[in-house]
């Protein structure tokens, strides 16, 4: 076995979790004491998670693994890193919702449950992290931190941008034969998916779970919509 064979909640996985949280922290207290010195740290991360899928290919290129199935930003929490650097850059809604969503729902368990083989310091295992730790870092920062809070139809439109998306990147599985979100067979490391059964059933327990997710991570902002909705005499 290789030297460089990843295991999940190793020590090099402990310590990426550690900085993620180190990271989320400082850039919070940041935002309190230097909201000039947070901009520059925040940009700078946003650039990053920009940089990503290139750097990812550079990587998979270095080591002769390219292919079709790693080439492109096509799978979730691709497009999450790529939200998240606009969120950083931009401060869009839009941006800060997907990143928001996409990142908490998904992001976060390839975060804690990497499909990944490659350990420290194979460059695989740095964009690996880069991506998923800079995603989840990002999706807390912007609705805390940066008061970028879901808005009041955000739910809907989420579910309805994920499902699009999911349509689309079967679409192109189909084509090229590759299996981008994961949407023709699970990932080879342990996973949520392989407690909803085989394919093609997994994949309306991870509609589901969609569902279920969002609503939870949208709920918190739903009430508070609701409380600031409603006539302070109608409260009591």
């Amino acid at each position: 076995m290789s030297p460089y064979s990843f295991h999940a909640f190793s020590r090099s996985h402990l310590a990426v979790l550690a900085l993620c949280l180190v990271l989320l922290i400082g850039l919070g207290y940041l935002r309190r004491v230097r909201p000039r010195l947070a901009e520059r740290a925040e940009k700078g991360l946003g650039v990053l998670l920009l940089l990503v899928w290139p750097a990812t290919v550079l990587a998979y290129w270095q080591t002769g693994a390219l292919s079709l199935n790693n080439a492109l930003p096509l799978h979730f929490c691709d497009i999450a890193g790529i939200a998240g650097g606009l969120a950083l850059l931009t401060r869009r809604q839009t941006a800060c919702e997907i990143v928001y969503f996409f990142g908490l729902a998904g992001t976060l368990q390839g975060l804690l449950t990497p499909n990944l083989k490659f350990d420290f310091p194979d460059p695989r295992f740095f964009v690996f992290f880069l991506l998923h730790g800079g995603v989840v870092v990002a999706a807390v920062h912007v609705v805390t931190a940066m008061g970028r809070a879901p808005r009041p139809d955000a739910l809907r439109r989420m579910l309805a941008f994920t499902f699009g998306y999911a349509a689309v990147t079967g679409l192109i599985n189909a084509v090229l034969g590759t299996n981008y979100a994961f949407l023709c067979h699970k990932p080879e490391q342990a996973s949520l998916m392989d407690h909803l059964g085989p394919w093609p059933w997994y994949i309306g327990g991870l509609v589901l779970i969609a569902v279920i997710f969002y609503t939870l991570l949208h709920l918190p902002f739903a009430l508070r919509h609701r409380r600031a909705a409603t006539p302070a005499g109608q409260l009591n």
